[in-house]
């Protein structure tokens, strides 16, 4: 399983207010095909973040993520329960994070990533330092590197070329 957090990870961190107050956020079309992709290969992805807004849960819905955790504040404890709902041992997981929010959820996942923006101290204590920054792909490079040790990228990406991969289940 991977879990991801949200802003300055599948967002740059940036939040976009309209004329009338409404949130808008940026996601990368790239971080999307991943988080199809994984679980199609036997991989759960999970988003625990602290933010919760319209166009946050439309992505969501619009990606099929089964297991989404807005508005929460105590990411370790979401995890603990995710991982203690789906049976998974904790060295089975990773977590990808960027802030010190996230610093209380990274030593229990068996690898933790972040992006090549996070904050120092997220730097410091992470296992693995992405090359790109929060909203640049950060969940296609994990993605990559979790599929990579598995099988041939070619072969794990066959799937997202077929026309049914766009469809949401």
């Amino acid at each position: 399983m991977v879990v991801f957090d949200v802003d300055g990870v599948l967002t740059d961190g940036g939040l976009l207010y309209g004329e009338y107050g409404e949130q808008l956020k940026r996601f990368n079309v790239k971080d999307g095909v991943a988080l199809k992709l994984l679980p199609k290969w036997g991989v759960e992805v999970a988003i625990i973040t602290a933010k919760d807004s319209a166009p946050l849960r439309k992505r969501m819905q619009d990606l099929g993520i089964k297991h989404f955790y807005p508005g929460c504040h105590n990411k370790a404890d979401a995890y603990k329960t995710l991982i203690e709902t789906l049976n998974i041992n904790r060295q089975n997981t990773a977590y990808v994070g960027d802030d010190v929010i996230d610093l209380q959820v990274m030593p229990l996942a068996g690898v933790s990533f972040c992006p090549a923006d996070a904050h120092e101290l997220v730097v410091r204590s992470c296992d693995i330092t992405l090359n790109v920054n929060g909203g640049q792909g950060v969940a296609r490079e994990v993605a990559d590197r979790i599929l990579a040790c598995r099988m041939p990228l070619e072969h794990a990406y066959g799937l997202a070329i077929k026309p049914e991969f766009e469809k949401v289940i």
